[in-house]
């Protein structure tokens, strides 16, 4: 892979495959998503997936450690100079892209989800082209929701 595409790969927070992270979408990240194009999926996921990602696989990144949310204290003590204090706000926050949505992404961890069931339908090609990669605006939500199994 050239040191281009692998370098906005670790800006974006993908360090591996299966990683999932959120994006708000602005001139800088349209150009970092058009140079890692054939390497990544992306797209609008709607209020459920969002939910359900956070939810089942949220995991909070405190002191470059990576803690399971398993109630709303570790939420509290981490973010409540945002007003953000349950799990709820931090799915409110993300699916609205609110004024502290830069806070509450870079406390949650990338996502780790398996591999979709049914499979990619072809990684090496776009997804225009029937393949996996580039943007599938609304159809990430079926894609998220067959790797959150």
């Amino acid at each position: 892979m050239h040191p281009k595409p692998r370098k906005v790969l670790q800006l974006l927070r993908l360090k591996q495959i299966g990683n999932a992270t959120f994006l708000k979408l602005n001139k800088a990240t349209k150009n970092m998503l058009k140079l890692v194009e054939p390497y990544v999926t992306y797209g609008y996921p709607n209020l459920k997936t969002v939910r359900e990602l956070v939810y089942k696989r949220g995991f909070a990144k405190v002191g470059g450690q990576r803690l399971p949310i398993v109630n709303n204290n570790v939420i509290a003590e981490n973010l409540k100079r945002y007003d953000v204090v349950s799990l709820e706000d931090v799915v409110h926050e993300i699916v609205t892209v609110g004024p502290n949505f830069k806070h509450v992404n870079k406390f949650l961890w990338p996502f780790k989800l398996s591999a979709p069931t049914g499979g990619f339908e072809g990684v090496t090609n776009h997804f225009n082209e029937g393949g996996a990669a580039g943007n599938r605006e609304d159809q990430i939500n079926d894609l998220v929701r067959r790797m959150n199994h």
